[in-house]
């Protein structure tokens, strides 16, 4: 009997043969791997492989669990497959075979994160995780794509760092790698918490740590970018649930971004990157729902099972908002508001399953963000926090108003003729949209098939009658201002200053730094270490061994001056122009003092 089949290991080792496969065959094999992943969920949770915890391990006398299977872990596990399955169809039509690799490690990578009961087992999905996503950005092949990629991963590699960091003194502190709910206060004890919790924020795109993704998502592939909205923020909640539930200061955070990110789409002309900034603004929700998560609250239940709900819900709209954008990039090659309009003649079943997700992310009766997102609103209620419920009411009211009528009234509409002609996408992608926009209208219609699935038992009717006519209210009022002065929202074409401008400045100096000073003084240590090399084994050597074996043999006290040749060495130092002279002795000091300011910071650590 099988103990267990990890979720995750499906897709990793199943993409090993996705370059030997061409044709349809590959497209069956594609859909073929989430499926089975899909059922392997299903028998996880009809006990068929038991209890777990699966794949405990001995390394280095620590125990790794790689399949810790409860509910928290089956939720995330559940929507990262459906979701995959999904964008999987959506990328049938790509012929690119390291596309699908990448992707099918990010989602693989995901899932090991999910079932993840260690550090070391999470700290090791994490990085794969953040490489393969990486790579989906770099397969647009554009001079934009490759700085984005790169500005993502050395995000990614800081986040990585400081959670290798808090593993390590976590360690040191308690002698366990247990992945459960860490120790939170205040005071250098905690340093280790601090580290892990950076790291996690950063995945969450938490400001003023997260303008990588609207950096980054935007300049994917268009089905890349469509994998990207889904497994790396919402592995951050999913991680935040674990390790930091009840922390307040996560509350704030979450209402913040979802303010933060409906201010900065109203900036936007990039359809993909308004998205992208309303990806942090939902996010936002789910983060304030961890933070009002304590343990065995009423309330605090309600905010853990409405971040784990909005997790599940925005996965699927989200995708479907993208995928929309992203047809539109595939059959116009235009990805800007100022360059679109009008084309709706030419795109209709387009804009109708767009609209799908545009009215489940604005939280509109009957669609599934409608369910997710008023339970996170509703907790913020049950705890009389009457600030946050303002920030996150006003942040739907902006979500409508940019997702469900700016970005679709100028793509599709705007213009009285067409800026270009247009057509609808091919039939894979338009098949992914109509099923994703199936389950976001499923389980707003009947959301108990969610509800079955959250952490704590649900006893909650999103469906009553003053709720649904106060919602209605809001939304009617926000489509009227808009209709209103729907001349004043449309793009521009402007750049926007985020929030990584404070570490793109000093990356230059950082670069500036490594290519100059520090590459000068490699090169002078190195050209000098290669001449005494080269003057000991070639020249000065042999002529030792002549002299110790014939020590009146004139050839030593000929050669040995002319070997040196100080005068030489002192013309050509002379021949130097001074500027030069002066710039390289600079390099060389300032790479001295890096070293000597990293050494002393090594002895005072130790």
């Amino acid at each position: 009997m099988i103990e267990w089949l990890h979720p995750g290991l499906i897709f990793l080792l199943g993409a090993l043969l996705i370059p030997v496969l061409k044709g349809k065959g590959r497209q069956v094999y594609l859909l073929l791997l989430p499926a089975v992943a899909f059922i392997d969920l299903i028998l996880i949770s009809k006990g068929v492989f038991g209890t777990g915890p699966f794949w405990q391990l001995s390394f280095m006398g620590y125990e790794l669990t790689l399949g810790r299977v409860d509910r928290l872990s089956m939720v995330f596990a559940y929507v990262f497959v459906i979701a995959s399955f999904c964008m999987t169809i959506y990328a049938l039509h790509v012929s690119e075979t390291g596309q699908h690799l990448a992707a099918f490690f990010y989602v693989g990578s995901t899932l090991g994160v999910v079932f993840a009961g260690d550090l070391f087992t999470l700290f090791f999905f994490w990085e794969v995780m953040a490489w393969s996503s990486m790579l989906l950005i770099w397969y647009r092949k554009t001079k934009a794509a490759y700085g984005a990629g790169f500005r993502f991963i050395m995000v990614h590699m800081f986040g990585g760092i400081c959670l290798l960091a808090g593993v390590v003194l976590q360690l040191q502190a308690t002698g366990s790698i247990a992945f459960e709910s860490f120790e939170w206060g205040l005071g250098s004890e905690y340093l280790a918490s601090y580290l892990i919790f950076l790291a996690f924020i950063i995945n969450a795109a938490v400001p003023p740590l997260g303008a990588w993704l609207a950096d980054a998502y935007p300049e994917a592939t268009v089905t890349g970018a469509v994998f990207l909205t889904a497994f790396t923020t919402k592995s951050a909640i999913y991680v935040l649930i674990r390790g930091f539930p009840g922390v307040e200061v996560l509350i704030w955070l979450g209402a913040i971004m979802a303010l933060y990110g409906v201010v900065f789409a109203v900036l936007e002309n990039d359809i993909r990157r308004l998205l992208a900034y309303h990806i942090i603004s939902q996010v936002g929700y789910m983060v304030c729902g961890v933070g009002m998560g304590v343990f065995g609250t009423a309330a605090g239940e309600m905010a853990i099972n409405g971040a784990a709900a909005h997790a599940f819900c925005h996965i699927l709209y989200k995708a479907l908002l993208f995928m929309g954008m992203g047809a539109i990039i595939e059959v116009t090659g235009r990805s800007k508001l100022t360059e679109l309009g009008g084309i709706y003649k030419y795109m209709p079943i387009t804009f109708w399953l767009y609209m799908i997700g545009a009215f489940s992310i604005s939280g509109f009766p009957l669609f599934n963000g409608f369910v997710s997102k008023t339970m996170v609103v509703t907790a913020s209620a049950m705890w009389h926090y009457s600030i946050i419920w303002l920030m996150l009411e006003g942040a739907s009211i902006g979500t409508f108003l940019h997702t469900g009528l700016k970005l679709p009234w100028g793509a599709w509409f705007a213009r009285k003729e067409p800026v270009c002609e247009a057509r609808e996408p091919p039939k894979n992608m338009l098949a992914a949209m109509g099923i994703t926009a199936f389950l976001c209208t499923l389980l707003g219609v009947y959301p108990k098939i969610l509800y079955n699935m959250l952490p704590y038992p649900v006893d909650y009717v999103p469906y009553a009658a003053g709720h649904v006519v106060a919602m209605s209210q809001l939304l009617l009022f926000t489509f009227v201002a808009f209709w209103l002065l729907k001349g004043m929202l449309h793009g521009t074409p402007t750049i926007t200053l985020d929030t990584d401008w404070f570490y793109r400045i000093p990356g230059k100096r950082v670069i500036w730094f490594c290519e100059k000073p520090l590459m000068a003084f490699a090169n002078y240590v190195d050209r000098n270490v290669m001449r005494m090399a080269g003057f000991f084994g070639n020249d000065f050597w042999p002529l030792v061994v002549t002299y110790v074996e014939n020590p009146l043999d004139k050839a030593f006290h000929v050669r040995l001056p002319e070997l040196l040749n100080f005068k030489e060495i002192h013309d050509k130092i002379k021949q130097i122009k001074d500027r030069e002279l002066s710039y390289n002795l600079l390099y060389i000091l300032l790479a001295m003092f890096v070293l000597l300011v990293y050494i002393l910071f090594t002895v005072v650590v130790e």
